[in-house]
Order: structure tokens, then sequence, then C-alpha cells
């Protein structure tokens, strides 16, 4: 609100003058520059005033929209209206300064009030003329069409824009509104912050960060509120974590599109974070400030609760269940008093990682096989991008038969906004799986291989990492763990798990007196199924063998 000079305002008597109130608005600051200007309501209004003989007691400002009913001294005046009830008389420029939509003419009306319109030269009251009060309504509904008018004319715009690719609002963290080379208002990435988002995907995607301990990262790399230079709240970075406008992509108004910035994460990336804030990757912190390898990691076969982690005398670290399952369940107290020392649990672990180790003769096999089995692979990606470029066509045949029904109404907006996102979702998935396949064409022997070394060395590697990076390979390793009275039950996840069957057998023919493993119909089966799974490998089984194979080789040949 603008400061007023109230020296010009007449001051109300009793017995002399009748009190009023001045009100002034303007809607936006382009208003204010063509020639709506507070300073300039208010002159006329105390002249007005002063021909009249009213004294103005209270003055009311708002500069801002009136699209909602909201405004902050509008309804300061009604409240000092209901407390003061001989005050009854409400100065204004015209009719679209007072009120700009039907619940403020509805509020006034019920106050009963005497409204001065100086410069339409009308008095409305309750004794005024019923043809002078349908003249004031049909204003009153002129100027609600005047800013419904605007709201669709700038819903348009912002929908032409999504269209064009280009982000039709306030820029995100992360970047900036700018004006382009042809004048249009873009955003890109913040040379300043732009770096900080990268990193916070990052660290979330390892699921070593809970979203307290990823904010405070976020605050000491400099992640505040441009404006209020504040450090952003946990709220403000899980919004971030769920936006998919740092991948390229934005939804608009129910609808996917491809947005002509810059990305600042990749779309796997994204996806793999959005599997961490869903649980399927998570790597729960204890709340002890310890790095637990173990903590989260299975339940308890009993109860079905958590199996956590505690320290005892500041050093020895206890496996036990929380034992929060309903009492009625059997169980629940003894469940609680039975306790496992983390050590115990690494060698077990160890000793299942150690069923996936297979002779290097075998993988050199494997290699070979790989590489001269390349040109049938390359076969069946080929079929695997026709497929889903078949099923990419299909969908964009529905969204056209779709459309089709919304213009001859057979379908309703409602309905077509919300199909036509899901399926361009799933188009876009379709686009990355085909560049996926055609990238995997390139990389298809190399990642396999790099995948059978990190299964044949893990054993040996998890005894040399970290808690968290051990609790990383269990988790793309295994599968459905369970603790049992200090004994752990689990499966091993695809395609490990065709591994340590294929290499269980291999031992026991092995035992039987089998010489030549090499080449033996063991292994043809377990290549023939490996091929078939590796034509399309999870992106987080890539992320980990990417990740992981430096290390894996560094422990090969030392």
């Amino acid at each position: 609100m603008k400061p007023i000079d109230k020296r010009a305002a007449p001051k109300a008597k009793p017995g002399s003058l009748v009190k009023a109130l001045l009100y002034a608005r303007v809607s936006s600051k382009e208003q204010e520059k063509e020639g709506f200007s507070i300073p300039a309501q208010c002159k006329l209004l105390r002249e007005y005033a002063l021909q009249r003989q009213f004294g103005i007691v209270e003055e009311y400002v708002d500069v801002e929209t009136a699209k909602n009913t909201g405004r902050t001294n509008f309804g300061e005046m009604v409240k000092y209206l209901r407390k003061h009830p001989g005050v009854r008389v409400i100065l204004v420029e015209k009719t679209d300064r007072l009120y700009r939509n039907l619940k403020d003419w509805v509020t006034l009306d019920e106050l009963d009030v005497e409204i001065h319109l100086a410069k339409e030269g009308v008095v409305l009251s309750r004794d005024s003329r019923s043809s002078e009060k349908f003249m004031h309504g049909i204003k009153v509904l002129m100027a609600k069409n005047y800013i419904d008018n605007l709201s669709e004319e700038a819903r348009k715009g912002q929908m032409e824009k999504a269209e064009q690719g280009i982000w039709p609002s306030k820029a995100p963290l992360g970047y900036l509104n700018v004006t382009a080379k042809d004048g249009k208002k873009v955003i890109e990435p913040d040379p300043v912050v732009a770096s900080v988002i990268t990193k916070l995907f990052e660290r979330y995607a390892t699921g070593q960060y809970s979203l307290k301990a990823l904010t405070k990262a976020a605050h000491c790399d400099g992640l505040i509120h441009p404006k209020s230079g504040n450090p952003v709240p946990v709220s403000t970075v899980h919004t971030i974590l769920r936006n998919r406008l740092y991948t390229g992509l934005f939804q608009w108004n129910g609808r996917l599109h491809h947005g002509k910035h810059e990305p600042l994460v990749s779309i796997d990336l994204w996806e793999r974070v959005q599997g961490v804030l869903a649980g399927r990757h998570a790597t729960p912190i204890h709340s002890y400030g310890y790095e637990f390898a173990f903590s989260g990691l299975m339940t308890c076969a009993e109860c079905g609760c958590a199996v956590v982690a505690e320290v005892k005398k500041g050093k020895y670290i206890y496996y036990h269940c929380t034992g929060h399952a309903d009492k009625g369940r059997g169980g629940y107290a003894d469940c609680r008093r039975k306790y496992v020392r983390e050590e115990v649990l690494d060698k077990t672990f160890a000793g299942l990682l150690d069923q996936l180790h297979f002779d290097e003769e075998v993988l050199e096999w494997v290699r070979d096989a790989l590489k001269a089995s390349h040109a049938d692979e390359r076969r069946e990606q080929e079929q695997a991008i026709e497929r889903c470029q078949t099923q990419y066509k299909r969908l964009e045949d529905r969204l056209n038969a779709m459309y089709l029904d919304k213009l001859d109404g057979r379908i309703d907006n409602a309905f077509y906004n919300r199909m036509s996102a899901q399926w361009r979702v799933e188009q876009a998935r379709l686009l990355r799986e085909i560049e996926r396949h055609g990238e995997a064409q390139e990389s298809y022997m190399d990642d396999g291989i790099q995948l059978l070394e990190l299964a044949r060395n893990a054993s040996q590697m998890f005894t040399h990492q970290a808690p968290n990076e051990k609790k990383r390979l269990l988790n793309l390793v295994l599968s459905n763990c369970e603790w049992n009275r200090g004994e752990v039950r689990t499966v091993f996840r695809q395609p490990f798990d065709l591994l340590a069957e294929t290499a269980a057998s291999a031992v026991a023919a092995q035992a039987r007196g089998d010489v030549s493993l090499t080449r033996h119909p063991i292994w043809l089966g377990f290549l023939e199924a490996f091929r078939t799974f590796w034509v399309t490998p999870q992106p987080e089984l890539l992320a980990l063998v990417k990740d992981v194979g430096a290390h894996v080789f560094a422990l090969g040949q030392a």
C-alpha cells in the first residue's frame, strides 16, 4: 500500500460533516501508468468530499489484482463498516475501482451502505431507483467479464507457450526468467544455482540421504531463496525432486510437453530419484548418526517388522526386530529380545554373494560367446525398437481419435486431458526405451561383461566396502530379505538368480567328475537366459554396473 497524504482530506466534525470512507485501487503497475494512479483517485475523491460536505474518517488503498476477493484493505474497510454502524458512506472513483467480482458486490449490499461513484456521477443506496440498481448491476457484471476475459486470454497465452515448448510461468529454482533474442520470455539455467540442483538429484539418487540430510547438504552448497536469501526448507527440496521440468519435460494443463530449455538432470536420473522417494531404493539413515550396513534391509520372519541396528557400549553393533506388530499376532515380545551381531550378518551376506562366484575360464568363454552373439542381439534390439515404435503409433492414433471425440462432444475436456496426459507420458517412456535400445546396441557387450564381473567379484567387493556401499550392493543383488532367529532368508534378483543357480549346478557337476565345464550345457543355458534378460536391463542395474565397474577391475588386478 502506498503512503497517503491526508492533509487535504476534510476532518469529520460532530454535527457538521457526514462521515465517509475513501477507497482507491489499482490492479496492476500497468494501470497505474495509464492514469489510474492512487494519488489521482484520492485527489478526485477529496475534492468530491469537500463539495458535498463529507468528512473522510479513513482512507483505504489497494494496489493488487482484484481477481480474488482477498484484497487486504478492502477487507479492512468491510471490518470497519461492521464495527462502526454510524459510517455508511463510501467514496470511490467508479464501479470497477470498488469491486470486480460478484462476492464483493453482495458483501457491500448486505452492509446497506451508500456508494458514491464520483466519476460516474451516481449515488447508490437502498432508496435508489430500480433502474439505477439495474444499470449498476450490469456494470458489475461487465467488470467481472473484463477480468474473466483477461484471465482467459492469459491462460490461452500460457497454453500457446507450452505448446511451443516454452515454460509459461515463473522459473523454478535453478532457472532464470530471461528474454530470448526473438523477444520471447524463456527460462535458462541459473549459473549460480543450476549445478546445486543437479548435485541435489545425484545425491538423493544414491539412496543414502534422507530429505532432511539432503536439505542440510544443499544449504552448505548455497541453495537459498533468491529473493529472501533464506535457506530453502525440506518441503521445497521435496518439490524440486518431484519436478519433471528439470529433465526438459514439463506438464501444463494436464499435458506433457517437451521443453526447449536446457535440462539440468537426465530422465534416467530423475526416474531413479522418484524410485528413492517411493521407497524402492531408499537407504534408511539411523537417527543416532551411525552408518549401519544392514538397517532397514531385512524384515522379521515372525512378525513382519523391520530389523534395525543398535549400538551397545559405544562400539558393538547389534540388530534386532523393532517389534512394532500388533500384540495379537504372536511373537511380539520374543522378537525384540533376539539380537544378532553385525559381524555375523556380515559373514552371512558375504557367503550369499559368494554363490555368484565362478571361474575365470568360464568368464572368458562367456565374454567370447557374448561377442559372437552380438549380431543376434542386434536383431533383438531392432525388434524391440520396432515393438516400441508400434506401441507409440497406436497411442498416437488413440490420441487423434480421442481428440475428434472431444470435438464431437462424445467426451468432456476433463476426460480428454486426463487420458491424453497419461498416454503422452507413456509415449515419452517408449521414446526413452527406443533410445536405450539404440544405445544398447553399442554398449550391450561391455555392460553385460561388467555385470558378470561385478557378480563374480561381489563377495570380495563386499568385504572391502563402506557400510552404505554394502547396503547398496545388497539392495541390487538380493530381494525379500528376512531374518529368522539369526538366519537370513533371501532370494537373488534377476539375473543374479540365474547366475547363482548355474554356478551351484556347475559345482555339483564338477563334484561328479565333469572336467570341462567351459562349454558345459549348464553354462550354455545360462548364456541364453542372460542374453534374453539383458536385452532390456533395468536402469538402476546399469547405473550400478557403471558406478562400480572400475572398482571391480581394480579388485581383479589386486
